[in-house]
């Protein structure tokens, strides 16, 4: 009995104390400090900093890549059994993406997909892929391997370009077109119709998928139907440890402060990636708004005749298949000035842009 008494002495005491410190943290006077009072590194020093980061344990990596590399084969017959492959795990999948594709896939034609990017125009990867089909299915003709069947697309929308993947046929198995979406949970393709449409792709029988993720939340974005239908994925759990250096670039650093040299740094990074005559067309663009800064922007016509003047362009064609590639790397943006032009406009400011054009040119 007595110890009865002194266990609920002690469990008194305890709950008495508890309280008794609550009240008196209540009553403490609280911090005024803000987290706008942290003094931010500059986002250039800090993407430096990160990147020159020693990587450790890299003997270990390069055997666990090693590994990777003695199942390419199986990776190959599984894309020839009509699966689709995603690749799950810790690390940047970019690298080993890149060599599956280059060392295993050279009798194939590969398309690649920058999921990471802030924008993706499927339409146009749509179109590319169906212009290497179509070149190969005339090649297996002439070779007498093609059934009857379409001979040509209309590229005048998605459902015209996926009737005239779904309506291609080739008695060929091994006839097909391998699509490489790196983070084909990124940013750019996380909406259910750049999903949907994926998924359409990926059903083609002339198609095969080589996907990677890295969302917490990846597997949200599809349906079971999406899964194991369309997509038809087999799961390779493939961390690399690899820092997501390029992946990186488009996303704000939390503890940075942007500035206009890393503005200026990232969007070299971008156009760096692009054709020389790319970065020429740009080049006038940014000359000519440097020059108008009062203006809209640069109407597109007086864009295509400087560039063409230059031999940067041979036709109109060529000029929107750059402009494509700027829009979707948010390196331009269109508008309207009073005259109902259209004006292309680069979104950055006058200290960037000289900065940019700067640094395009060492």
């Amino acid at each position: 009995m007595e110890d009865i008494d002194n266990i609920e002495e002690d469990e008194f005491g305890f709950s008495r104390n508890y309280f008794l410190a609550k009240e008196l943290g209540g009553s403490s006077k609280r911090s005024a400090r803000k987290l706008s009072d942290i003094n931010l590194v500059d986002e250039q020093e800090l993407r430096e900093t990160a990147f020159n980061i020693e990587t450790k344990h890299e003997k270990e990596i390069t055997e666990l890549l090693n590994d990777y590399k003695t199942m390419y084969p199986k990776w190959v017959f599984e894309l020839r059994c009509g699966f689709g492959l995603l690749m799950y795990g810790f690390g940047s999948k970019k690298g080993l993406l890149e060599d599956f594709a280059s060392s295993s896939l050279t009798e194939y034609s590969v398309v690649v997909i920058n999921g990471y990017l802030p924008s993706v125009n499927l339409k146009q990867v749509l179109l590319a892929i169906a212009e290497l089909l179509s070149e190969q299915l005339k090649s297996r003709r002439s070779s007498g391997s093609l059934s009857k069947g379409q001979e040509a697309f209309p590229p005048r929308s998605v459902d015209d370009i996926l009737s005239f993947l779904y309506g291609s046929q080739s008695e060929d198995k091994d006839c097909f077109i391998c699509v490489v979406v790196h983070n084909i949970d990124g940013p750019a393709l996380r909406d259910p119709e750049s999903q949907q449409t994926l998924a359409q792709l990926a059903s083609c029988s002339h198609i095969r998928i080589i996907a990677s993720i890295d969302h917490v939340n990846a597997l949200l974005l599809w349906e079971k139907k999406m899964v194991h239908k369309q997509f038809n994925w087999l799961w390779h759990h493939v961390p690399t440890f690899a820092p997501y250096k390029v992946e990186g670039v488009f996303f704000p650093l939390v503890l940075a402060q942007g500035s206009t040299a890393q503005t200026a740094k990232t969007a070299a990074i971008v156009l760096q990636s692009l054709t020389p005559n790319a970065q020429n067309v740009f080049k006038i663009l940014a000359d000519y708004q440097l020059s108008h800064p009062d203006e809209d922007g640069m109407p597109t016509e007086d864009l295509y005749s400087a560039s063409r003047e230059r031999f940067f362009v041979s036709s109109q064609v060529t000029l929107n298949s750059h402009l494509t590639e700027f829009k979707d790397h948010e390196l331009v943006k269109t508008k309207r000035n009073s005259d109902g032009q259209e004006c292309l406009n680069i979104p950055l400011s006058s200290d960037a842009l000289r900065q940019l054009l700067l640094d395009l040119s060492q």
